[in-house]
């Protein structure tokens, strides 16, 4: 009972502070506009962390490796926390394999809950202050499937095909990778 209890406060404060951080990697990777209710709460999570470590860690190529680099971290802790809490032995090298799939898989979630809300907000809020900051992360991978699917009158397609794209690799090659590394 003890370890289903600290495998839930793992769950519940780790992995969703790891998507935090992964998620301020790729509003800065994709120049999102982070003065907004959303962008003010990922800094707001993040900073006391991520200030430090850019002391040490700075951006290459534009890149917050700072976020990306503690993102990894608590995902890598979080991984060896829960093959430790249940008596699983793994070595380092598939350690850090699986905790970059696990970013992938994170990092493609976050596409499909930003694409999800913004489909949700354009019917219901199309003005909300979220909207800026959704078009900077949705529309990078949108915009190429509108060429091969234009909108048919007032119905976008390009989101639906996104998910159904975006499904198919997370059970296709993500998958795949992630047996490799878990396989003893």
């Amino acid at each position: 009972m003890l370890i289903e209890a600290v495998q839930f406060l793992m769950d519940t404060l780790l992995q969703p502070f790891a998507a935090i951080l992964l998620l301020r990697f790729h509003l800065q990777w994709l120049r999102a506009p982070m003065r907004n209710p959303l962008g003010e709460f990922v800094m707001l999570i993040t900073n006391p962390l991520v200030l430090r470590v850019r002391r040490f860690i700075p951006a290459l190529m534009g890149f917050d490796t700072a976020s990306l680099l503690l993102a990894s971290l608590v995902e890598i802790g979080y991984l060896y926390a829960t093959l430790a809490l249940h008596a699983y032995p793994m070595a380092i090298l598939p350690l850090l394999a699986w905790a970059a799939i696990k970013l992938v898989i994170l990092s493609i979630y976050l596409l499909m809950g930003a694409l999800f809300v913004s489909a949700l907000l354009s019917w219901t809020n199309p003005h909300t202050p979220f909207g800026p900051v959704l078009h900077s992360v949705t529309e990078p991978f949108l915009r190429p499937l509108r060429r091969l699917v234009p909108p048919a009158g007032s119905f976008d397609f390009s989101v639906l095909v996104m998910f159904i794209i975006l499904e198919l690799i997370l059970k296709l090659p993500v998958a795949w990778l992630e047996s490799r590394v878990l396989l003893p």
